[in-house]
């Protein structure tokens, strides 16, 4: 019918715009996942200071997702081969609960309590391949 009135290739363009406009709009848990910030944290540490730097980092991952609604997640990690080489899975419920966090006294004073044993610290943010798929990943991982 829409054939009829337009040439072929605009008819299809027509179509796509049609479907589209009749196509949902992202749902809330949808616009949720898609609004999140997702960091790696890749931390190299003094030896000297490695079991220290462990405990308080530790302290402040758990009180961050006990106490921060924004915050989804904080995984703390070493690498097997070089124990010093710390990474940190960081999921945040968007780009103002990151900001809020770094208000906070329990990270503020993980800041000040570890500067003097990080050698070095690159933040890398990420981009989820299959979104979708977080909340499966953690109704996984729930007893």
């Amino acid at each position: 019918m829409v054939k009829m009135l337009i040439g072929g290739s605009q008819a299809l363009l027509m179509m796509a715009l049609l479907l589209a406009c009749q196509a949902s709009p992202p749902s809330q848990s949808e616009r949720e996942i898609q609004d999140m910030m997702v960091r790696i944290a890749e931390i190299e540490v003094d030896s000297v200071y490695r079991e220290e730097y462990l405990a308080i980092l530790q302290e402040e991952a758990a009180a961050s997702v006990r106490l921060e609604p924004g915050v989804i997640c904080i995984y703390p990690m070493f690498e097997r081969a070089s124990p010093t080489s710390i990474r940190l899975v960081e999921i945040y419920a968007d780009q103002a609960a990151y900001e809020a966090h770094l208000q906070t006294p329990h990270f503020q004073r993980y800041k000040t309590s570890t500067l003097h044993m990080v050698k070095s610290l690159r933040l890398v943010d990420m981009e989820a391949i299959d979104p979708g798929s977080m909340a499966t990943l953690f109704k996984k991982l729930a007893p």
